[in-house]
């Protein structure tokens, strides 16, 4: 690939596919293994309708139960898969390709996996993309001993990339980079033109030491969708939301702002859970949208609807996913067109199949 012009494609690019990992008993969402389930069930059904297919990681033993769990529309790959966890944004492998040309072959990227920053084990998601995914692309993928995670990254359609200095600074992940080092290591893998890392913005409960794509997301056309709490002023996120907003401001004039409400979830145990709006998934012209059966629910998608006139709205109950202190975003990544090899695009139109 040609650094100077292949860069990570942005979200709301047409893609073929979602990956996916289906949820099984030896994960964490073994106490709402079911409820899980059904949240991924919707998530099928909402990319199947927005013309794109799912290529599902799926534990080998479960896979016919996956199967008699799906209906004959559905358009769905089955890939057999040894995997820690779910969390399909961290460890999937992110598509760049020339920026001047949409026809252009994709080239997947991987960075390394250490289940951010050594707090979970993580050793089976990282050997995804090399022992799975890898072979249904055209190109081979490209590998970084960088640890980094896609729920870390977000970038337009002009190279602006977008991260937190919380996250790439954690020692545990990169040792001693300096955020001048990540700059320059993401400008060549990922070919971004501008690099903007924002200091303030945390969600209590959250493992990823605050993911971008929990806080702050680009629209196609100049907006800004932001995780804000103007709605709780006397919560205890109201302060960091706020300063993120205006570092927002600072560093992204031209772009429009769209604040997000602030939900307040907890869990059985009393621990404030990190319920974000800001974790949907952009696919072609539609925008899965997370909502938690809270009253802010209905706000929320107002925002969502004038940041993104051009797409669909499309609600998904993600109170299931919170409970292990993440969202919709980060279950899936997206499969831009034109990256996938033709008889796997043509296996994925056939219906609920098994590949290989």
């Amino acid at each position: 690939m040609t650094n100077s012009v292949s860069t990570l494609v942005p979200e709301w690019e047409a893609v073929d596919a979602v990956i996916l990992a289906w949820p099984h008993d030896a994960t964490d969402w073994a106490p709402w293994l079911e409820d899980t389930r059904q949240t991924y069930l919707s998530v099928i059904k909402a990319v199947n309708a927005a013309d794109a297919g799912v290529i599902l990681l799926c534990r080998p033993d479960d896979i016919a139960d996956v199967q008699a769990r799906l209906d004959g529309t559905a358009k769905v790959l089955i890939v057999g898969a040894k995997y820690n966890d779910t969390w399909a944004r961290d460890y999937a492998f992110l598509t760049c390709r020339d920026a001047h040309d949409a026809q252009a072959i994709g080239q997947p990227v991987e960075f390394t996996f250490n289940g951010w920053g050594e707090k979970f084990n993580a050793l089976r998601d990282n050997d995804v993309n090399t022992q799975y995914l890898a072979s249904l692309c055209q190109l081979p993928i490209q590998s970084s001993h960088i640890v980094a995670e896609g729920g870390a990254l977000e970038i337009d359609g002009n190279g602006h990339l977008l991260s937190t200095a919380q996250c790439l600074l954690n020692p545990k992940r990169n040792d001693d980079m300096s955020l001048n080092d990540y700059r320059e290591a993401f400008t060549s893998i990922l070919g971004c033109s501008t690099f903007t890392v924002f200091q303030h913005g945390h969600l209590e409960g959250d493992d990823t030491d605050g993911h971008i794509d929990t806080l702050v997301r680009f629209t196609p056309d100049s907006g800004l969708v932001i995780q804000a709490a103007d709605n709780r002023p006397d919560d205890e996120h109201f302060s960091g939301l706020t300063a993120l907003c205006d570092e927002c401001a600072a560093a992204l004039p031209e772009h429009k702002q769209f604040r997000l409400p602030l939900p307040s979830m907890f869990n059985d145990d009393g621990d404030r859970l990190p319920a974000s709006y800001a974790n949907f998934l952009i696919c072609n012209r539609s925008v899965l949208f997370p909502v938690y059966g809270q009253e802010e629910d209905e706000l929320a998608l107002s925002v969502a609807k004038q940041a993104f006139p051009g797409h669909q709205i499309v609600s998904v109950d993600c109170a299931p996913l919170v409970r292990q202190f993440g969202s919709l975003h980060c279950i899936s990544m997206q499969v831009p067109t034109n990256t996938l090899r033709n008889d796997v695009l043509t296996q994925l139109k056939q219906g609920v199949t098994v590949y290989g």
